[in-house]
């Protein structure tokens, strides 16, 4: 798997989440009690180009949005954080949430090593078998470049920034995952 080299270590376990334009999602993660860090990044693309905003959006590279969410296992399970995940997404869907079409916006669940794959997969079997049609991938991630500066935080630095998951359903999450 290849890095950019400006992708901060975690310190503990990590999954690669796509659902749309990143901004919403990052924020979700962002409130629930036990996620260390996210970030916003490009993943799973062709390999011998490094992404940016404007390639990724070309649709031409097989690059899509993703969080980075870095976690303490011993806070929040990966299957709490699948449960979040699949409560603002919509599977069904191929290449698009929200108003946001295309590719790099597809819904997908991308793990590192062997013990995200295994609960990964488990995860995602269940949830498969609760809709008729199922478009969210999930597979090994192949490649991640954190996205420019400007994306990180972006709801946080424009509280009224474009979202396509509704700000009530990030408070939810925020209540149902966080213990308040």
């Amino acid at each position: 798997m290849s890095n950019a080299s400006g992708a901060a270590p975690c310190g503990g376990p990590v999954i690669y989440l796509a659902g749309g334009c990143f901004w919403g999602l990052e924020k979700v993660f962002s409130v629930i009690r036990g996620v260390t860090d996210t970030e916003c990044g490009y993943a799973n693309g062709y390999k011998l180009i490094i992404p940016d905003y404007m390639t990724v959006c070309s649709g031409k590279f097989g690059y899509c949005e993703v969080v980075r969410v870095c976690y303490d296992p011993q806070i929040v399970s990966l299957e709490r954080l699948l449960e979040a995940f699949f409560m603002v997404i919509d599977p069904t869907l191929l290449n698009r949430q929200g108003n946001d079409r295309g590719i790099q916006y597809r819904t997908g669940i991308y793990w590192s090593d062997e013990a995200a794959r295994e609960a990964v997969t488990s995860y995602v079997k269940k949830e498969k078998e609760k809709h008729g049609e199922f478009h969210t991938e999930a597979v090994p991630l192949e490649n991640y470049f954190p996205a420019e500066d400007y994306h990180q935080d972006y709801l946080d630095k424009n509280p009224s920034g474009y979202c396509h998951i509704p700000r009530d359903e990030i408070e939810d999450i925020r209540r149902t995952f966080s213990g308040d």
